[in-house]
């Protein structure tokens, strides 16, 4: 069983940048669909990118697409999120997850294994 810690989350003012980390234990990271979601109290988790096994395609929600890129290092078995141009709705528990299947699109339903959450907070 694959297991997530995610790790680079913290306060920032908006404009500016953070990269997460998410390593992985017990799986190696190319053999897994990944992504990252989000979530603020009282709200669903949204998924926010996806970079799948195989070729690595990637996927975005529209809401940070050409901001955002997800990225994974086999070798270091660690999947990333580069973050720039932050924004205060960016706001929010970032969380990683993993799927040995490729399914479309990005729903918290398709993954089964989760990190335990690092906060980013963009403040304007």
């Amino acid at each position: 069983q694959v297991q997530l810690v995610e790790s680079g989350g913290g306060s920032v003012q908006a404009g500016g940048s953070l990269r997460l980390s998410c390593a992985a234990s017990g799986g190696t990271v190319s053999t897994y669909s990944m992504a990252w979601f989000r979530q603020v109290p009282g709200k669903e988790r949204e998924g926010v990118a996806k970079i799948y096994t195989g070729g690595g395609m990637t996927y975005y929600a529209d809401s940070v697409k050409g901001r955002f890129t997800i990225s994974r290092d086999n070798a270091k078995n660690t999947l990333y999120l580069q973050m720039n141009s932050l924004k205060p709705e960016d706001t929010a528990m970032y969380f990683c997850a993993a799927t040995p299947w490729n399914f479309f699109g990005l729903r918290a339903s398709d993954f089964g294994y989760w990190g335990q959450g690092t906060q980013v907070t963009v403040s304007s």
